[in-house]
């Protein structure tokens, strides 16, 4: 961990529940990826189709194989035999992984994010301290600040899976709050108007 993700030190001495900065802004770009995909679960026939579809294609068979789909299964499901229940779990996997790398490589999650270099507003609320001490809790409220020019790093490291770059794009971000920034390293979540 780096910056500010060590400032703060023993945020969880008394108690305080949240998580790091890092692992809130991949959880919340993870949601506004998938957000605007197949919204039909993959247990309906609906869902299946459609995410068979998406997956139609030499990229998405590859990522069919990867999960354990291969074509002579394919061929199984389309003569009537119905997938079981893992089957089906690996082929929302094999969309949701060809989903994200497709969003990330036509630069469309970017673009949502960056808001022709705008950018979006971001709510920072802070490390949940209901079950700490009176004496010890921290005078702590929401934020909201409008993040720009973070995206082109936060998606590919958000892509990647790689928490030491957006654990430094995070220490960015916050340093714009005040001198109270370092307390804001820990949240219980944050929140991407996109």
């Amino acid at each position: 961990m780096s910056g500010a993700s060590d400032l703060w030190g023993e945020w969880q001495k008394h108690n305080a529940q949240g998580v790091r900065g890092a692992q809130a802004l991949h959880a919340e770009i993870d949601r506004i990826a998938r957000a605007g995909g197949i919204t039909s679960p993959v247990t309906t026939t609906r869902g299946l189709k459609a995410r068979l579809r998406y997956l139609d294609s030499p990229a998405g068979r590859t990522e069919l194989a990867a999960q354990g789909i291969t074509r002579r299964l394919l061929r199984s499901w389309e003569r009537g035999t119905t997938p079981s229940a893992a089957k089906r779990e690996a082929v929302d996997t094999a969309y949701r992984n060809r989903r994200r790398r497709n969003i990330v490589r036509s630069g469309a999650l970017k673009r949502i994010l960056d808001n022709n270099g705008h950018g979006r507003r971001m709510e920072i609320f802070p490390v949940d301290q209901s079950t700490v001490p009176e004496k010890h809790r921290r005078p702590l409220s929401d934020r909201s600040i409008q993040a720009r020019y973070i995206w082109d790093d936060a998606i590919r490291a958000w892509a990647a899976d790689d928490l030491d770059t957006l654990d430094d794009i995070w220490d960015d971000v916050i340093s714009e709050l005040d001198s109270d920034f370092a307390a804001y390293a820990y949240v219980s979540a944050i929140g991407i108007g996109a």
